[in-house]
């Protein structure tokens, strides 16, 4: 008991934290940020967020029990037709949004969050008093396009100086996996003498909690027994066609009258303004349609909260796509609400699903997935024993209160 106490008691003002973050949209980096800033006004600091785009109805709920600001929306978001140059533009809004922060919002603040794009640290320092800067490294953005031209190139060389340069003027770079930070060594060559720190993300269990589901009857035909969800944005890096792919091998697999009994529901944040988005979307559904999966398949676009934890609470088991996903929230929201997951054996998902026993960890090709998505079927008491063991996971390793307190003594540490 004096332990406790003397961990919980804590002299001095809180620090005011202020959090700077690209796009609040409805990612799984929107989700770690919101997360953040809820667990840290939680501890007592002062917390606000700036970021260059807020649509309250396109974001996690959560966001408006903060107090967000809004800068540089006007900047463009990319230089032309299929989001062309949009590394340059995240790069001048973010600079744009922290010199707007610094010289004529009127913000006092003692720590700086920020992640994805490390651009605007250097600003911070620029003050009369220097700002201590948190970076949350969610993965190295220049891993996350090709240069499969002379341009393209030629194009990305500065950014990606400036990215691994600007990265090393934090006073705290945090990732969130160990395979995040065995890839941040390897990218990062100048780099090669910090050891980031892997802080987990957290799962928001209250918000899973205190819902109350909606009603899915609109959203899955009569007669649907085997209920399969995959949760992602619509991009093609989520490799999404994989799940459908799968259905495809699954059909060949069963007999008709348990074909007749799965039903998919492919659902995903989606945002109209992002070129990625239409195009991926429509593609998905040439490939439904090429397949004959129509009676099979659901698409669901930016689903609420309510329709996410009705989903996760009756469906068999999730499908998650990604290969080399950096973390992945997906699988702990699946996983707490007792639900088993079929991942690509890649990346976080290594980190978090358990092999056999909270779901199964696959090659990302579509037989293998077909083969765990079969056993479901077989053997339907897999959703239950496998649904236990999950939510006792994420209880025990991705806890709201480790988080807290580790990213609350992170923050502290760069005021001593």
């Amino acid at each position: 008991m004096a332990e406790k106490r003397g961990r919980d008691w804590d002299p001095g003002p809180k620090p005011s934290v202020l959090f700077l973050h690209p796009d609040l949209g409805v990612g799984g980096a929107e989700r770690l940020v919101l997360d953040a800033a809820l667990a840290l006004q939680a501890r007592g600091c002062r917390v606000k967020i700036w970021t260059a785009h807020y649509d309250p109805s396109h974001c996690f709920a959560e966001s408006r029990e903060l107090p967000v600001r809004c800068a540089g929306d006007w900047l463009p978001r990319s230089l032309g037709w299929g989001g062309r140059g949009a590394a340059v533009c995240a790069y001048v809004r973010m600079i744009f949004l922290a010199l707007y922060v610094l010289f004529l919002a009127d913000e006092e603040f003692d720590v700086v969050v920020c992640d994805q794009v490390s651009a605007c640290i250097p600003v911070f320092k620029l003050a009369r008093r220097r700002k201590k800067v948190l970076f949350y490294c969610h993965f190295p953005d220049l891993l996350l396009t090709s240069r499969d031209s002379l341009l393209k190139r030629l194009y990305r060389a500065p950014i990606d100086w400036l990215e691994e340069y600007t990265t090393g003027l934090a006073d705290c770079i945090l990732v969130n996996s160990q395979f995040t930070a065995a890839i941040f060594k390897e990218t990062f060559k100048s780099l090669s003498h910090i050891d980031p720190d892997v802080l987990y993300p957290s799962l928001n269990v209250t918000a899973f909690d205190s819902a109350v589901p909606d009603k899915l009857d609109n959203l899955i035909p009569q007669g649907k027994k085997f209920l399969f969800l995959s949760i992602n944005r619509f991009e093609r890096k989520k490799n999404l066609t994989l799940a459908l792919e799968a259905l495809v091998q699954l059909r060949g697999r069963l007999a008709s009258q348990d074909w007749e009994r799965v039903h998919l529901i492919v659902a995903g944040g989606y945002d109209e303004r992002v070129v990625e988005n239409v195009e991926h979307y429509q593609e998905l559904q040439n490939l439904v349609q090429r397949a004959d999966l129509g009676q099979a398949v659901t698409f669901l676009r930016s689903f609420s909260d309510r329709q996410k934890i009705a989903l996760l609470h009756g469906c068999t088991c999730v499908l998650y796509t990604p290969s080399n996903e950096h973390f992945g929230i997906v699988p702990l929201e699946a996983m707490y609400m007792q639900c088993p997951v079929i991942a690509v054996n890649s990346g976080g998902p290594l980190e978090s699903v358990v092999h056999s026993v909270t779901g199964f960890l696959c090659e990302p090709d579509p037989v293998h997935f077909s083969e765990a998505i079969e056993k479901f079927i077989h053997e339907p008491s897999l959703k239950a024993t496998m649904g236990q063991a999950g939510r006792a996971r994420v209880k025990e390793k991705f806890s709201a209160e480790a988080f807290t307190e580790r990213l609350y003594q992170y923050v502290t540490k760069l005021l001593v």
